[in-house]
Formats: structure tokens, sequence, C-alpha cells
């Protein structure tokens, strides 16, 4: 019985393996860096000019500008299981997600425009965490750590 069970096992990893090590590709802008798990309010994304409801499950992309009204809070992951989470009346723009860990390519850069937001770092945080950065208005903030929080007044 200890056989077969480590027998399926062996077999199980043997077709597995290939999978994970295939290699991820480059994330190009049109494609889905992470997405919406929980919205609540007035909460929006502008993607080439166009402004759009954010349900839970909404596709992000690099480039999106994400914002929330004055009930709004939004709480998004990227693929690297990065964690933001923005208060009301909150505008945040990813501009640079590059998630291609085979080939070490690691970034993500984001501006903090107005309003509240928390940070809890991902991959890239934790292997690469000067590739993470976050653009205020007033300052950039580089991630040395695993979370913080930023308030960014107009």
């Amino acid at each position: 019985m200890r056989l077969m069970r480590a027998t399926a096992a062996i077999s199980a990893v043997a077709l597995l393996l290939p999978l994970l090590l295939t290699e991820i590709p480059a994330v190009a802008a049109d494609e889905t860096i992470g997405s919406v798990k929980k919205a609540i309010g007035s909460v929006t994304i502008v993607r080439d000019g166009q402004r759009t409801p954010a349900p839970p499950g909404f596709k992000l992309h690099s480039g999106d500008t994400l914002e929330t009204g004055p009930d709004g809070q939004l709480g998004i992951i990227l693929r690297d299981d990065s964690l933001f989470s923005l208060g009301p009346s909150s505008r945040f723009v990813i501009e640079q997600f590059l998630f291609v860990p085979a080939e070490g390519k690691l970034g993500l850069t984001a501006r903090i425009l107005r309003g509240t937001m928390a940070y809890v770092s991902g991959i890239i945080g934790r292997l690469a965490p000067e590739s993470a950065s976050f653009v205020t208005p007033v300052a950039t903030i580089g991630v040395r750590g695993t979370h913080f929080a930023a308030k960014v007044s107009e």
C-alpha cells in the first residue's frame, strides 16, 4: 500500500514538474497583472481614457488608474501576490509591473496621487525590494520591508 502511494506521488511530481518549470511570459501592457478582490462604494478604473466600474474580479493592466470615491474602498492583488488597499477619495496608478521570475525580471512602480494606501509586498518586494518603488507628489518610497501605509493629501 505504501509502495503504491509513493509510486503515485512520484508519478504526480513527474507530470507536474514540467508545468512548474515553464517560464512565465513577460507582461505586456494589455495583459492581466492582477485583479480587484474587494470593492466597496464608488470604485473605478481608468484605462485608455475610459472610466469603468471595478467590481470584484475585474482584471487589472499595467497603466491602470484606480480611483475611489468619498465612500469607496478597494482591495487588489497582483500576480506576484502583492496586496494593496485604497481608502476613500484615493487615486493610484500602476505604472509598471514586470514579473518574469525565471529570468530574474522583477519590477513594480506605482504612483500615489491622493488618498490612503496600504501595501503588503509580494514576490517582487521580497526577492528584489530595490525593484519596487512608490512615487508620491513629494517623495519616492522604496520597499525595504514587507509592508507600509501612506497618506497623500492634495
